[in-house]
């Protein structure tokens, strides 16, 4: 993988099933980094996260527009020449590509959580749309990075402050 120094930017999204930290870690990578940053969950559409707090998984036709949405906002990041965290999900290679599809500053740090962990996390914070009851779909979604998409699988039981000097590092800050 290229050296930041080395790319006019880089985004870095924090991938992983619903319950791995993604938003823990961002806000700690973040503020070490002093990047700007975005939640994918904020670019969903009303009526897909209807879907999902009625504990419904979306559809791949429910995601493309999503994903597109995501990949305009890396687009502007890249058009100012500007390092960024993102979380994001990302659970099929499809997915990812259409993140990295003209966009060469992505790489991805999947953090990778056993499912008891998961379920303990879920069941415990509130406020979010997605219930506990969709980790199963999630799970059966997900697709391990491939050797060849730029990428670090990060172990995310540690403390965030760990996971993102793991991440920072991989970066070579």
């Amino acid at each position: 993988m290229q050296t930041v120094s080395s790319r006019p930017s880089v985004t870095v999204v924090l991938m992983g099933v619903s319950g791995a930290g993604k938003s823990t870690v961002s806000k700690v990578l973040v503020e070490k980094l002093g990047w700007p940053s975005a939640e994918a969950d904020d670019f969903h559409s009303a009526a897909n996260v209807v879907k999902m707090s009625s504990g419904h998984p979306l559809t791949d036709e429910d995601r493309w527009p999503w994903l597109r949405a995501i990949a305009a906002w890396i687009g502007d990041r890249e058009a100012a020449a500007e390092n960024a965290v993102l979380t994001c999900s990302a659970l099929r290679r499809t997915y990812r590509d259409v993140l990295r599809a003209g966009h060469p500053s992505v790489c991805f740090a999947h953090l990778l959580v056993e499912r008891a962990i998961l379920e303990h996390r879920m069941e415990r914070r509130r406020g979010h749309y997605m219930p506990a009851s969709l980790l199963d779909s999630q799970l059966a979604t997900l697709e391990p990075l491939d050797e060849d998409e730029p990428g670090i699988v990060v172990a995310a039981a540690a403390p965030p402050e760990r996971i993102a000097d793991d991440i920072a590092q991989w970066l070579q800050l």
